[in-house]
Parts: C-alpha cells; sequence; structure tokens
C-alpha cells in the first residue's frame, strides 16, 4: 500500500472544512508528487493533531483539499532532548538537524564554537536559521513527528551554556568513561556536541562548570554530524521510547 503523504502547514487546520494548500506544500504534492483529484494526503501544523485530507481540486498554480477526519497523535518521546550542535559547513549541519529531528530532538541549538570554522553575519544567521527549521520539517513529515522542534538562533557556546537547563546535562568527550546506566532516568537531557575538530579542553572545562558530565560512547571518535543521531538514539533507548 502506497504511503500517505504528509505536509506541515503553518496555518490554523481546527474546525476547517477546506482549505488552500501554502506554496511549500503545493510545490510538494502538485509538482513533486503530481497528486490529483480524490488522492489523499495527511496534514499537520505542530498542535498535536494528525487532519487526514483530500485533493477537492487542483490546477497549475494552486491546490484545495478537503479535510476529512482529525484525530489526535502522539509521536513524541517523555524524555526531552536539547542538543547544543557547533555549526559545521553545508550538508553537514543540515544532516544533524535532519536526522537529529527524527530522533525526536526538540530543541537543536547552533554554537559558535572555538574551533568552529563557519562565520555568518546576522543576516546569513537568519537565513541559515529559517533553512535548518526547513530541514526539521521536511523530516517532521517523513518522520510522522507533529511537533516541530525549534532551532535556535545560533549563539557562543558560553550564552547556551549559560541558559541550559535541562536535568541531566552531557558533553561528549572521548576522554571519558561516564556510564549512562549508572544514572537515574531524567525527563530531560541536554547534549553538547563539538565542531569538527573537537572542543578544547578549555571548552570541557568550561561546560564541566555549568554542571555538564562528559560522555563517551565507546572509543571510537564519530564525526560532528553522526554524534547527535549516536547519541539520541543510545538516549531514547535508555531513557525514552525506543526502549
Amino acid at each position: 500500500m502506497m504511503r500517505v503523504p504528509r505536509f506541515y502547514e503553518a496555518q490554523p487546520l481546527a474546525g476547517l472544512a477546506e482549505l488552500t494548500l501554502s506554496d511549500s506544500s503545493f510545490q510538494h504534492a502538485g509538482k513533486a508528487l503530481r497528486l490529483r483529484e480524490g488522492d489523499r494526503l495527511s496534514l499537520f501544523n505542530g498542535d498535536g493533531y494528525e487532519y487526514d485530507a483530500l485533493v477537492s481540486t487542483a490546477d497549475k498554480r494552486s491546490m484545495q483539499v478537503s479535510i476529512t477526519a482529525t484525530r489526535r497523535a502522539n509521536t513524541e518521546s517523555a524524555l526531552n532532548i536539547e542538543i547544543g550542535q557547533a555549526l559545521s559547513r553545508g550538508e553537514r549541519m543540515d544532516y544533524a538537524v535532519q536526522k537529529a529531528t527524527e530522533m525526536g530532538c526538540q530543541t537543536l541549538t547552533p554554537l559558535f564554537t572555538e574551533r568552529c570554522e563557519v562565520k555568518l553575519t546576522a543576516e546569513r544567521q537568519d537565513k541559515r536559521q529559517r533553512h535548518w527549521q526547513q530541514v526539521a520539517i521536511s523530516a517532521c513529515e517523513q518522520s510522522l513527528r507533529n511537533r516541530l522542534p525549534e532551532i535556535a538562533t545560533p549563539q557562543s557556546l558560553q550564552t547556551w551554556l549559560e541558559t541550559c537547563q535541562a536535568e541531566v546535562k552531557l558533553v561528549l568527550h572521548h576522554h571519558s568513561a561516564t556510564a549512562l546506566t549508572t544514572m537515574q532516568p531524567p525527563t530531560s537531557v541536554a547534549l553538547l556536541i563539538g565542531p569538527e575538530g573537537g572542543l578544547t579542553e578549555a571548552e570541557v572545562a568550561q561546560a564541566m562548570e555549568q554542571g555538564f558530565q562528559p560522555l563517551a560512547f565507546g572509543p571510537r571518535v564519530m564525526r560532528t554530524e553522526t554524534a547527535p543521531v549516536a547519541a539520541c538514539a543510545v538516549l531514547q533507548y535508555l531513557w525514552g521510547d525506543l526502549g
């Protein structure tokens, strides 16, 4: 059976009988998937509900759909995961955002660190943040999540460390042997992931001063975009909804 395509609509959907798809959804539904009258689709807007729909009319410029059913769908983990991800270039950062979203991360904050090679002006920061949010939206559409993670404004490592409020705070550091299985299951976890060249010893010490515990996932050193995937999988298995 063909999977019903899902689309994020940034507009109120509760109580609607019909609506016109946004331009971004239309480009995907009408131009890429070539949906036509009578085809099924599903919509979500982050309110925790799934909206089943049918294409009612479609032409070269727009598509109207009829909502046929509304149902609550909870695919969120009870474990709140917040990631501080050192900025990396291009597709590496996109991959980190995409996979962290698929693994249930609720908040991802891009960080400027000492060995970070990415320099962004205020204008480019805003543009990249909007791009990463769209990457997260696409990942939600694919992975059946119906609440969007927050992609926060890029900020300095120090700012993030000082404002992070998670119950358990972890910094990936391959010289550490902290055992997660010895900890009491928390409801929220913050995870600090360094850049390709790693965090400096001073930055690790800085994190530890703010209550972060050093953590290693085995003897191998992972790439900066691989680390959030592996880490989130382990955390969800131990304390979230993969166990």
